[in-house]
């Protein structure tokens, strides 16, 4: 596996959706790696948002900005010149998307392809990750896990929003990158958790939130099956991949980065294990006429351990565990966001 911090040290990195979950908690790791961070992205969107919570406006280049501006896209990168790019700005939500359709394939699509445009005009030595989700795959529950090379497709607005961003990602990489000096690789991951995640209709910050005013945590599918993840997973699974494909033209393709199969289990198991680490209840609100969702979903991380020497360090156990730990001690004021976050990224990278 590469050193990281021997690959990000001093090393330029434009970062789209830093503002958001996972990005903040990339945006402070590749601070501690000694990167020079330029991150793009809207304002943050949720009260508390760890974004703020961790202090990063003051800490890097922090530029407000819409992916769907093409010309605001194409400026930033250009001006900035990075050594890598990883483009996470989207809209993530399955359940917001039926909502705002043409938004979400906006953000998605054009998003990611205004992106790739702009690193059409980079003539210097660019590794480029483009973020998707595992739920771009043309998912017929069948409890096989998904290898790279299955079809692509979606249900719903955001899964195949992603697909057509996986697909868009592939066809620039054919027509434009390979004689270019920019590599452009994708990563699909999905159900990420941790803590500082605040987005509402989601079911780890929805149960906290819960548990913190008193209330039972309120489990809409309870059977569904998802390959849970500590963020600091895939995260660390985008940064191996950028960092070897500086090295390694060959990786530019597309890698999964999911848990070891014992983390795939029900949502009930997820918030059963949660009641473990914390005093609590749940109740069942399962509607049957809701709005589809995947029941399940799990991913092959085969290629991504052969190719890239990553695997899952943390179990389904270590991973609640972790996660309910960061909003407990946070929520009692024990540490600050800032301290555990720190704290939890040391531990993973010193396991």
């Amino acid at each position: 596996m590469v050193n990281l911090r021997q690959s990000f040290g001093g090393k330029r990195v434009w970062l789209s959706g830093h503002t958001g979950f996972k990005g903040s908690w990339l945006s402070e790791w590749l601070l501690d790696l000694g990167a020079i961070v330029h991150g793009y992205a809207l304002a943050p969107d949720t009260t508390p948002a760890l974004f703020e919570q961790l202090g990063l406006a003051g800490r890097l280049e922090h530029e407000v900005a819409d992916i769907r501006d093409a010309a605001a896209v194409s400026k930033s990168i250009q001006d900035f010149r990075p050594d890598f790019v990883i483009h996470m700005a989207a809209q993530p939500l399955v359940r917001r998307s039926y909502a705002i359709p043409v938004e979400t394939y906006e953000t998605n699509v054009m998003g990611t392809i205004n992106v790739l445009e702009a690193l059409r005009g980079v003539e210097s030595s660019c590794s480029a990750v483009i973020v998707t989700t595992d739920k771009c795959y043309e998912n017929h529950e069948s409890g096989r896990a998904y290898e790279e090379h299955d079809p692509l497709g979606g249900h719903d607005p955001y899964s195949s929003s992603k697909a057509m961003a996986e697909i868009a990602t592939s066809a620039y990489r054919n027509s434009y990158f390979l004689e270019s000096p920019v590599r452009v690789a994708s990563a699909r991951a999905g159900n990420v958790i941790g803590g500082g995640d605040w987005a509402e209709d989601r079911i780890v910050p929805d149960a906290m939130r819960a548990l913190n005013q008193g209330n039972k945590m309120r489990v809409r599918n309870p059977k569904a099956v998802r390959p849970w993840q500590h963020v600091l997973e895939p995260l660390a699974g985008y940064l191996t991949l950028a960092a070897g494909l500086a090295e390694n033209p060959s990786l530019a393709t597309a890698f999964n980065f999911g848990p070891g199969p014992d983390s795939n289990r029900t949502v009930e198991d997820l918030v059963t294990e949660i009641l473990k680490n914390r005093q609590g209840s749940w109740e069942d609100v399962s509607d049957p006429a809701a709005l589809h969702e995947a029941t399940l979903l799990n991913l092959s991380v085969e290629k991504a351990n052969r190719l890239l020497g990553w695997k899952p360090r943390w179990n389904f156990e270590e991973t609640i565990k972790r996660t309910v730990t960061w909003y407990d001690q946070v929520h009692g004021n024990r540490v600050t966001p800032l301290e555990i976050t720190r704290s939890q990224i040391a531990e993973y990278e010193n396991p």
